[in-house]
């Protein structure tokens, strides 16, 4: 039994466009304007650059994608080029973000909906957890029942967030192009704002690259595309290139309704610009937050789930992750991030470390782009499908670097401590994996009884399928 490849061009379009765009496009256009010193040519030209370079990236993972179509290439490849350590350190940052994050998005679902019923006070706790346990419950089952019904969910939620940002951007071009003096002269002598230093720029940069860190969940889910050296490049340039204007259209609707200032002193752009442009429409703003995070809820579970697959196929976590159920679907790994999200949910407090596991994102782009790198030179004669530009590989690696290194250089704090011991933990964690000489024996009982109880068998290796990029 294999894992399906059920995942076409529209398919996958909906899922990249559903993992990508959150409600980040809500709230970080106020940061960029702050960092831009409110200067608008330059907000947006921040917006469309970091689209560029996110188009630059996805194309260097896509490469990886293609020449390793599996679930969870990243982590195959890093094993396969850097070695053990490096792929366990890679599964050790990823599996804390995936359940860090999809348990504050959850969160933050369940209390965009209680606040509804809680105006001008904070919402309680125990219904926000409740619900908020309700929805990862219900889109972990979602998640079992195969890659099509995640998919067919994503696209509904790609629709509505594309209904919405088009209605957004639409309303801000008829207001500029009907010309109200109001509008209009929010853009007037634009030009002659002050221009920010080269600091704030990279603070801006920083905020922007968040919002286009969606296309990453291809490489992970490379093993269920249809015909992956086609599809996963396309995707990208097409999906990413879309998301980036809609991002430019987006706020130059946020500047013709509201004021730089109103905008700075917004605890939620998206929202303030609904209210002014549509008043009382609170029930419909909780709405649209609702709706832009259960997408990305869905693209999370669906990514954890892959990259517990993949570590249990390569021998690093027990063989009952990679055993798939009738809809082809690692049902345990997804049951599994359900669970650990879940203790992230009820312990909100462990939340705030999602802030830790940014900086071991970033090193592991970083460490794709240097495995890439080791592989053209010592294997150049690599099956190759997709192969892109040798500059772009060199733009992402200086692209990771700046996001490791800028925000340590402009604001050095204890933080960025606690980042560095998390990543010596996960050393540390391999170590004492490879030390303990294989699985316990009890495993052996329990995938028995889970084999039973989820309905499950083991799949099939797809090693024999992939070139080697050190053959004997």
């Amino acid at each position: 039994m294999q894992l399906l490849r059920a995942l076409g061009f529209f398919h996958i379009s909906m899922i990249l466009f559903s993992a990508t765009v959150g409600t980040g496009i809500f709230v970080t256009p106020k940061a960029v304007l702050k960092y831009s010193s409110l200067n608008i040519p330059v907000s947006l030209s921040i917006w469309a650059g970091c689209g560029l370079l996110s188009i630059m990236s996805a194309l260097c993972n896509a490469e990886i994608a293609t020449t390793y179509p599996l679930s969870g290439a990243s982590y195959y490849f890093l094993k396969r080029t850097l070695g053990s350590s490096v792929a366990f350190l890679s599964l050790w940052i990823k599996l804390f973000a995936h359940f860090l994050g999809i348990g504050a998005q959850c969160l933050l679902v369940a209390t965009s909906v209680i606040q509804c019923f809680y105006s001008g006070c904070p919402a309680p706790e125990l219904p926000t957890k409740c619900l908020a346990l309700a929805v990862l419950w219900t889109f972990g089952i979602l998640s079992t029942r195969g890659i099509k019904t995640v998919a067919w969910f994503n696209t509904v939620s790609s629709f509505i967030k594309l209904s919405v940002l088009c209605l957004i951007s639409l309303t801000g071009i008829v207001l500029l192009v009907n010309g109200k003096k109001e509008n209009v002269s929010r853009f007037e002598n634009a030009l002659d704002a002050e221009l920010p230093n080269a600091s704030q720029i990279a603070d801006a940069i920083l905020q922007v690259s968040y919002s286009y860190v969606g296309p990453s969940v291809l490489i992970i889910i490379a093993g269920e595309i249809k015909r992956p050296t086609e599809t996963i490049p396309k995707t990208l340039i097409y999906g990413i290139s879309i998301v980036t204007v809609l991002y430019l259209l987006t706020n130059i609707s946020y500047l013709a309704v509201l004021t730089s200032q109103e905008i700075i002193f917004s605890d939620s752009v998206g929202v303030t610009w609904m209210n002014r442009a549509f008043p009382s429409s609170q029930w419909i703003s909780s709405f649209l937050i609702s709706a832009f995070l259960l997408g990305t809820v869905s693209c999370g579970i669906v990514s954890a789930s892959r990259v517990f697959y993949s570590a249990s196929q390569e021998g690093e976590f027990p063989s009952i992750y990679s055993m798939l159920n009738d809809h082809h679907t690692p049902a345990v790994a997804e049951i599994q991030t359900v669970i650990l999200s879940s203790v992230a949910i009820i312990s909100s407090s462990i939340i705030y470390l999602v802030k830790y596991v940014s900086l071991g994102s970033f090193c592991i782009q970083l460490l794709q782009m240097i495995g890439l790198l080791k592989i053209r030179y010592q294997n150049p004669d690599i099956p190759r499908p997709y192969k892109v530009w040798l500059p772009f590989i060199f733009g992402s690696m200086a692209l990771s670097l700046f996001l490791i290194f800028a925000p340590i250089i402009q604001s050095p704090n204890i933080e960025h401590v606690y980042q560095v011991v998390f990543l010596f933990c996960g050393f540390l964690c391999y170590w004492l994996q490879a030390n303990l000489n294989g699985h316990a024996i009890c495993f052996d009982t329990i995938t028995c009884y889970c084999q039973l109880l989820f309905n499950i068998s083991p799949s099939e290796d797809l090693e024999k399928l992939i070139p080697s990029p050190n053959p004997d």
